[in-house]
């Protein structure tokens, strides 16, 4: 079975879908690996690195594309690179389901299994194959790090023979992957860490970290069946913004970290609450590329408003390419060795599995997934 790998285009994609060592794996496997030219290069790993591994280093993209059995990628393709797969290939990378209705039509009208790593469920057997959130727990780190170069003043307490330096006070709004990396980050570095999370249940999480856990009544919140939070009513986002009001006030940084999957995340640090905020404060914005949690972030831009610094920088784990590629082809090593049969060497397709009918989308010509399918159904 030929796996394929194509370098990423996307302007600023630095991450890889395979490192040495996984590519190493996947040939004990049994498979064919070909791996496109500078795939690894934003990572710092060399195509002679890959090719002592056993893979095959190609430079003709179309041909290369043209002559998988499965496609092992970071970022969805684009429409037209589609049609240069034969029918029956099996597609993995990001695919933004909820979003993307064209580019999943366009896989189910060439015959292309299209798996999405983003829909991998949350269980505890899927850990291993969860990229969403190795790639999530990078980000928060990261975007503590953004936040102290960028605040004039350090994270921990110092005591000098020219006195007492008070420790930084980092909110941070959301506890799940991202935000509880971020929690253990900031208290590394020394700061006073507070945290608000719209599930309860997190709150033991918080506390273990060294953070304070911010109580707010949402009355009933609660999260989804694979650990998600759910998104809450206007009237419950309201109250959390009221809440959380005096704490920013009083914050020398806040990071944000909610998200709703498919959808645009909910505003939480309203224009009036920046404008609280004393000069020289920091703001990372960790939803600035899906439509943001703070007003006036600016995707993939640093922005100051009223003298608060505002961090919209996306893809945060790409800052750290090669662990972040580490990390990734770690999940995608093992997604593929789950069923993989090594007496065929060959990807097998089982949708009795666990795992994949939960991020299979397309398949035999079809929309296969039943959310997908009936969102896309219900926008024609």
């Amino acid at each position: 079975m030929r796996l394929a790998i194509p370098r990423e285009t996307h302007p600023g994609e630095d991450r890889a879908s395979v490192t040495p060592d996984t590519v190493k794996k996947l040939v004990r496997l049994g498979a064919d690996l070909a791996i496109e030219s500078g795939a690894g290069a934003g990572a710092g790993f060399s195509d002679e690195a890959y090719a002592a591994e056993g893979a095959s280093v190609v430079t003709d993209r179309d041909a290369l594309l043209g002559s998988a059995d499965m496609v092992l990628r970071l970022r969805k393709p684009e429409l037209d690179e589609i049609a240069k797969l034969k029918s029956g290939c099996i597609h993995v990378s990001y695919l933004d389901p909820f979003n993307e209705h064209a580019l999943i039509r366009e896989f189910a009208a060439k015959s292309i299994t299209a798996v999405s790593m983003e829909m991998i469920p949350r269980s505890t057997r899927s850990q291993k194959m969860d990229a969403l959130s190795s790639q999530a727990n990078l980000a928060g780190y990261m975007a503590v790090m953004l936040a102290a170069t960028r605040l004039p003043r350090i994270f921990p307490m110092m005591m000098t023979p020219a006195g007492t330096l008070k420790p930084s006070k980092v909110f941070i709004i959301g506890a799940g992957v991202a935000g509880l990396q971020a929690i253990a980050t900031a208290k590394r570095l020394g700061a006073r860490v507070t945290a608000f999370d719209t599930r309860p249940v997190v709150a033991e999480q918080v506390q273990s970290l060294g953070g304070k856990f911010l109580e707010i009544d949402l009355g009933d919140t609660g999260q989804t069946a694979d650990g998600y939070a759910r998104e809450l009513t206007p009237e419950q986002v309201e109250i959390q913004r009221q809440a959380q009001k005096a704490v920013i006030a009083d914050s020398d940084v806040v990071i944000t970290t909610a998200q709703v999957f498919g959808r645009k995340p909910p505003v939480l640090v309203t224009a009036d609450m920046v404008a609280g905020m004393a000069p020289g404060s920091v703001v990372v914005d960790m939803a600035a590329e899906t439509g943001g949690n703070v007003e006036g972030s600016v995707p993939d831009e640093v922005v100051d408003v009223g003298g608060v610094t505002i961090v919209g920088t996306g893809n945060l784990a790409n800052l750290v390419a090669r662990d972040a590629t580490q990390m990734y082809a770690s999940n995608m090593f093992n997604l593929v060795e789950d069923t993989w049969d090594k007496e065929t060497g060959a990807f097998v397709l089982d949708m009795e599995n666990d795992i994949l009918p939960g991020c299979v989308i397309t398949h035999a010509g079809a929309v296969v997934h039943p959310t997908i399918k009936d969102i896309i159904e219900g926008a024609s």
